[in-house]
């Protein structure tokens, strides 16, 4: 087996009780002594503190970097201002999403924050496309999130209170510099700061330190990105779904889709763009009727008995902000919303009401 890596917070972790678990290839907290309910709710009404260190940092350099990664990227990002950052996507030549992606324009370079469980294939398919990638191997990545995370982090950083969603700019804590970003994963107001590994500890103990801030695991990262609406890399996307299949299609600009001026020339593109708008698949959300949560992988029917299925869930769970289990689902598109399926749990039917995402509406600053 191989050995799991650990991030620079480890001991922090276990400092703090937190239940570590294998997580693409990361021993990662999954939750600490206030469970995964008290977590998701406090980071819903305070702030949460996040270790998303195993996530990959990359760098790409040159006057040509944004011309080339949109060779691999259906977004634009030769358009993308200094101290900005947009998503992404990485496709394949069959028009499948590869991975998500963070781009932020950082003057003269880019830096990428993608995905753990796909950073060693994307640094090799940048490669393979001739890109120069730089793994960034020496420094952490935090989130803050939750309407206290402004208030919390600009008590260490003061510059950050004037950041708005999806900005990224360097400030500087004591003698580090910061790349932050204000951005998160939750559907709540919340930054991520990437920092020296040598530092992580000592800056995580100090937002720590802060009025209402308390540490998060990746079992509240999850439900708090479901009751957003956000897709999970290897859930609700992957090499076989497509854009536009993900509900992903408002991540391809006009400038990149037919007639725009740099139209295609991306991976798939001849598959990607004409289906844009016309998929037959798409993600759509669930409300459970009950309280029993439907988990990934359930097949969806159209009726209480027979007939072939309609979709599948590709991400369930209890909802604790909802307060009823949720769920995304890939179902045909012609679906109304409003609509009941019938969920089949354990050789049981059991009914769910096509509903429209977020189930939690976000609070980002615009």
């Amino acid at each position: 087996m191989t050995e799991l890596r650990r991030t620079p917070l480890y001991d922090l972790h276990t400092e703090l009780g937190a239940r570590m678990v294998p997580y693409a290839g990361w021993e990662m907290p999954v939750q600490y002594p206030m469970g995964v309910m008290g977590e998701h709710l406090h980071t819903r009404k305070a702030a949460g503190l996040f270790d998303v260190s195993h996530m990959g940092q990359v760098i790409l350099r040159g006057e040509g970097a944004a011309k080339a990664l949109e060779r691999l990227v259906p977004a634009d990002i030769i358009g993308l201002a200094p101290g900005r950052q947009r998503y992404g996507l990485f496709t394949n030549e069959d028009g499948g999403i590869l991975d998500d992606l963070m781009i932020a324009g950082k003057g003269d370079h880019l830096l990428l924050v993608v995905n753990a469980s796909r950073a060693e294939a994307d640094i090799t398919h940048m490669t393979e496309a001739g890109l120069a990638p730089e793994v960034v191997t020496d420094r952490a990545l935090l989130a803050l999130q939750g309407p206290g995370a402004e208030r919390a982090l600009a008590a260490l950083v003061p510059g950050v209170a004037d950041l708005r969603f999806m900005d990224s700019v360097d400030l500087q804590w004591e003698s580090e510099v910061l790349w932050v970003s204000r951005s998160g994963y939750t559907g709540e107001d919340g930054f991520e700061i990437s920092i020296p590994a040598e530092r992580a500890l000592d800056f995580a103990r100090a937002l720590l330190a802060q009025e209402g801030v308390v540490p998060i695991g990746l079992g509240a990262r999850d439900s708090l990105r479901l009751e957003a609406g956000l897709p999970l890399y290897g859930n609700d996307m992957d090499a076989t779904v497509s854009p536009a299949q993900a509900g992903l299609g408002w991540s391809i600009p006009k400038v990149r889709r037919a007639g725009g001026a740099r139209a295609g020339g991306f991976p798939g593109a001849d598959k990607i763009l004409p289906e844009l708008g016309k998929a037959a698949h798409i993600r759509r959300g669930l409300r459970p009727e009950g309280r029993a949560p439907m988990r990934e992988g359930t097949p969806i029917y159209a009726g209480p008995e027979g007939g072939e299925p309609v979709g599948r869930i590709t991400s369930g769970g209890f909802g604790p902000s909802a307060g009823v289990p949720i769920a995304m689902a890939t179902l045909a598109a012609g679906i109304a919303e409003g609509t009941t399926v019938y969920a089949e749990l354990r050789g049981k039917r059991l009914p769910a009401t096509v509903a429209p995402m977020p189930f939690v509406q976000p609070t980002y600053k615009r």
